[in-house]
Order: structure tokens, then sequence, then C-alpha cells
């Protein structure tokens, strides 16, 4: 599986592809590499409320974004302002990783349990590994 700062768009829904109908918008349904966490879908939905138009991740699911335009030529430019929303979740979401578990060792060492173990803890925190 990949980490959760690969999270990424890998495509559009084939199941709700978008089509020209009536209606004076197109729904667009991006297709995310991996599921996401909850907490990453709160970050990204706080984030893409501010797009212009807005879009959203339903949090249980987390494997779609939901978006639209009017205009089928702002396709392009949207996309790459949802990118850097879902790139901003992804960098929001390993710090608060890195929070709790720079916490959690704070705590061991704080408890009076061996404080060779927060040490231990802090610096498995900071690893990063290669694929």
């Amino acid at each position: 599986m990949e980490g959760i700062s690969d999270i990424k768009i890998v495509g559009i829904d084939e199941q709700r592809y978008p089509r020209i109908r009536k209606a004076p918008y197109i729904d667009i349904f991006f297709k995310l590499s991996q599921q996401a966490p909850k907490e990453w879908c709160d970050y990204f939905n706080d984030l893409g409320k501010r797009l212009e138009p807005p879009v959203k991740i339903e949090k249980n699911a987390g494997l779609f974004i939901e978006a639209w335009v009017r205009d089928m030529e702002q396709i392009p430019g949207y996309v790459d302002k949802i990118k850097k929303a879902v790139e901003e979740s992804n960098l929001k979401y390993v710090e608060r990783l890195r929070q709790l578990q720079l916490a959690s060792g704070n705590d061991v060492a704080r408890s009076g349990e061996d404080t060779r173990q927060g040490r231990l803890n802090t610096i498995l925190a900071s690893l990063n590994f290669d694929d």
C-alpha cells in the first residue's frame, strides 16, 4: 500500500464519467490513488470549499473527489487547483501524524517509564523509508 503522502488523483470515476446534459454544469468525480482516512478528508474538504467552484470528498468512502464546472474549458486549470489541495492535505495529515508520534514519545518519557524508550520512539518517528 502506498503511503499517505502519495495520495493523488489518478483519473476519473468510470462509473460516473462526465456527460453533457441539459443542466448548466458538468459533474466530475476524480478517483484517488487510495482510500483517504477521514481526518485527511476533513483537511481536504476544508480546502475544497475555498475553491471556485467548491469540491468535496465523502469522508466515509474517501476515494472520490466530487467536483463540477459550468464550462468544460475550465477543467484543466481546475484540476491543477484540486491537485494542490490534495498535496496540501497530504502535508497536513503527515504533519499531524508526526506530531502525534512525538507526543506519544514524550508521554512515555514524562510518565516515568524508561526515557530511552521515549528517545527510541522519537528516532523511529523521524525515519524516512524508501519504497
